[in-house]
């Protein structure tokens, strides 16, 4: 009997412990996912050689015009108030344009040629043109969707369907990250002086169908960047602590009844919010940087613009987070697009000049990977006689950095800029050269859903763009 009840104790405790092994490894998945779901366990993270460890995502909310940004476009400038050729447009989707007459409508900035290469862009943009040699555009890339939230759901996720998993998701499922107090995906949102602050849904950096602990966590620019991050007058550190302890143990006894993994993301979360206590003050503390990084990027500490982002996603690189994701808003011109394009330049040229010159002198630019993308293009047609419509047939992205080439422009529009016709690339290509520089075959990077193999690049022929990679 007394060997009976012994070897009843032995077997509680080993599974007391091994519970508390759980505790544990939930806390790690979150934390330095890496060391628990790395490349050798998930699927189609293979042996591909890792150029870039970290992504940063550039989305200008609201679909930029590449006619007064990066795609230059003389013919059109030489028809400007001529009807479109028919030819191109007939039975063709176009947005709000639909059953109207459609104009020529000629770029409404200078364009000026940078770097060795002379490649041209617009004039509004001489401080991107300064680190021109450090950029791959992108002229021929194609998208499914026109409308605004499910074209940000389709470059967001592969998909217009809501509930796919978002980018960030998928990455830092596969790969884990690097960082020890804070979220391997981060959201920033900005607002420009424009003024439209159409809204950017949650869902854009969910996890779908993947753990809850993938999805991105937003950061805000103004004010407390975490709401409720802070303990309430009268509570101590130490006592949140011993809060989150005593939370933790009744979610591992709840866990060893109902055995939920979402239970360990619960967890898990709860550790981590009690880290992000600590680390996300010193942060967004940008102060720190000095007043020559503060010029150079062209902000303030605490003013919640594009460019006070970029510096932190810089910070957050540094710090390990795998995934980070700027939204700058207020690009949707369907009026006054000369105007607002050049509103649009004078927030973000510095900034994206400044981003990849620091990244380049902390010795960070070969393995972090830039990309600056709206969710389409716009028009070559007027829309109310100083607008653009939306479009999905002809824009352009860039990439920097992480073995990406510098100093070239890939693939081409044709003379109108209504569609690509050179070097065709879609969305599906841009997420799987992603993922390759990540080190990661997009053809075999799954997750098993609904009893299929889902993946980011979806099952429509996905290619690397391998011409753009050095």
């Amino acid at each position: 009997m007394e060997a009976r009840t012994q070897d009843k104790l032995t077997r509680q405790a080993f599974l007391g412990n091994v519970s508390q092994g759980l505790g544990s490894l939930a806390l790690a998945t979150l934390l330095r996912p890496s060391s628990v779901i790395g490349g050798e366990t998930v699927s189609g993270v293979t042996s591909l050689p890792q150029k870039a460890k970290r992504v940063i995502w550039l989305t200008m909310a609201g679909g930029p015009s590449q006619l007064e940004t990066f795609d230059p476009k003389p013919k059109l400038a030489e028809m400007h108030g001529q009807p479109m050729p028919e030819s191109l447009t007939k039975g063709q989707q176009i947005a709000q344009l639909q059953g109207k007459p459609l104009t020529c409508f000629g770029p409404q900035h200078p364009f000026a040629k940078f770097g060795k290469n002379a490649i041209e862009i617009c004039s509004l943009f001489p401080m991107i043109g300064s680190v021109i040699d450090d950029i791959c555009f992108i002229r021929s890339m194609t998208t499914d969707a026109i409308n605004h939230d499910p074209a940000h759901m389709f470059m967001n996720t592969g998909s217009q369907i809501a509930g796919r998993p978002s980018m960030g998701a998928w990455i830092t499922y596969g790969l884990g990250s690097e960082a020890e107090d804070l979220p391997g995906f981060v959201v920033l949102t900005s607002l420009g002086k424009g003024g439209q602050n159409q809204p950017i849904a949650a869902r854009q950096w969910s996890s779908g169908f993947l753990p809850s602990r993938f999805q991105g966590v937003q950061l805000r620019g103004k004010g407390d960047p975490v709401l409720y991050l802070n303990n309430p007058p009268g509570v101590t550190r130490q006592q949140q602590g011993g809060d989150v302890a005593v939370i933790t143990a009744l979610n591992r006894r709840h866990d060893q009844i109902v055995h939920d993994p979402e239970i360990a993301t619960r967890i898990a979360q709860y550790e981590m919010a009690f880290q992000m206590q600590a680390s996300v003050p010193e942060l967004v503390d940008i102060n720190r940087e000095g007043t020559a990084t503060l010029e150079r990027y062209g902000c303030q500490p605490g003013d919640g613009s594009f460019a006070a982002n970029c510096l932190l996603a810089r910070r957050l690189a540094e710090r390990g987070v795998r995934f980070i994701q700027l939204y700058h808003k207020d690009w949707d011109h369907h009026g006054g697009v000369k105007e607002g394009v050049e509103l649009k330049a004078k927030e973000i040229d510095r900034a994206c000049m400044a981003l990849i010159t620091d990244l380049k002198q902390r010795g960070m630019f070969d393995s972090t990977l830039v990309v600056w993308a709206g969710e389409f293009g716009r028009t070559p047609m007027s829309q109310g006689g100083s607008g653009r419509d939306h479009h999905n047939k002809a824009m352009t992205v860039w990439l920097s950095g992480a073995g990406v080439q510098g100093g070239i422009a890939h693939g081409a529009s044709d003379e109108l800029g209504y569609a690509a016709v050179e070097k065709v690339t879609t969305v599906h290509d841009l997420h799987a050269t992603m993922l390759h520089q990540l080190g990661i075959r997009h053809d075999a990077f799954s997750f098993k859903f609904q009893g299929l193999d889902a993946r980011l690049t979806g099952v429509e022929g996905a290619k690397v763009i391998s011409e753009i990679l050095a």
